[in-house]
């Protein structure tokens, strides 16, 4: 298998976030990069220009390097700045919005299709391989048991090989996205008066039930599971079914976290999770939940 590290979902100072993937460029045990701003269109501290320059970086260290794209287009600049990421002239793209696959497939080109496309059956997967996809992220909150089923289906056995599988494993699952700013709201801010608040949680802000269970994570207009997906102990039941095991980056241990896998892959070196870990999803039970 390989490994990934997803684009970074938190807005990070720029700083902190060339230091990482200075850091990720020395790192062996990275394969696959993501690169891009998937959230929030304010979150500018990083532009085009400055995601290309490590995108080279990175590929002369020997990663393969993708770019992905938006999640929530809500303005026509945005639409004309996917349409750059796409054509970006040197990198596949991950696609996260259905007009990326659009742009992609218009432009004779590659793509990525990223968890937030619906694809859950054999016919949409079909369909998007013919629009030119080479690699697809499963849906966060599907189990093995239906990976294993649609991959078993026989209308897709011809194009088995034809491209790979990517399983979100580790992180805060994104769940969805609105055009309300839900940080911005728990500051009692206005949206488009946010002051770019979403810095000051690097790693989201936690979201408390009355009965004090951790039950979602706000990341700007994103919201994210509270409880942290982590399958580091599920790694032998990917084998033969997953061909990339995507890691989300945190503001810290991502690279630990990375190791950590590489060293399970065969289920040697187990780890204890913690009380806030869950694989419930790809146990086929309730997200939150933690099977041993």
């Amino acid at each position: 298998m390989k490994y990934s590290l997803g684009a970074i979902q938190y807005f990070w100072p720029k700083e902190v976030v060339q230091n990482f993937y200075k850091d990720v460029a020395d790192d062996a045990g990275v394969d696959i990069v993501y690169l891009g701003e998937t959230v929030c269109q304010k979150r500018t501290e990083l532009r085009f220009a400055d995601y290309m320059d490590i995108a080279h970086q990175l590929r002369e260290a020997g990663k393969t390097v993708c770019l992905s794209t938006m999640t929530l287009l809500e303005a026509p600049a945005l639409v004309r700045d996917m349409v750059r990421y796409v054509d970006n002239g040197e990198f596949m793209v991950e696609a996260n919005d259905v007009g990326a696959i659009q742009i992609a497939r218009e432009k004779h080109l590659p793509f990525v299709a990223g968890a937030a496309i619906n694809c859950y059956n054999q016919h949409s997967l079909k369909y998007l391989l013919q629009q030119g996809m080479q690699r697809w992220v499963m849906p966060v909150e599907l189990s093995r048991d239906w990976l294993q089923t649609l991959l078993q289906q026989d209308s897709l056995q011809e194009d088995i090989g034809r491209f790979e599988t990517e399983v979100f494993a580790f992180g805060h699952l994104p769940l969805a996205w609105s055009a309300r700013c839900f940080t911005a709201r728990s500051e009692d801010r206005q949206k488009d008066q946010c002051e770019l608040c979403c810095i000051k949680y690097p790693k989201g802000r936690e979201v408390i039930s009355q009965d004090g269970q951790q039950v979602f994570v706000l990341n700007g207009i994103q919201t994210q599971s509270g409880h942290r997906c982590n399958l580091i102990n599920d790694l032998p039941s990917m084998q033969g079914l997953v061909d990339v095991v995507r890691i989300s980056p945190e503001p810290e241990g991502t690279l630990e976290w990375l190791a950590a896998f590489r060293a399970n892959e065969q289920g040697g070196q187990p780890v204890k999770l913690g009380p806030t870990d869950s694989n419930g999803y790809w146990r086929r039970v309730a997200g939150m939940l933690q099977v041993s």
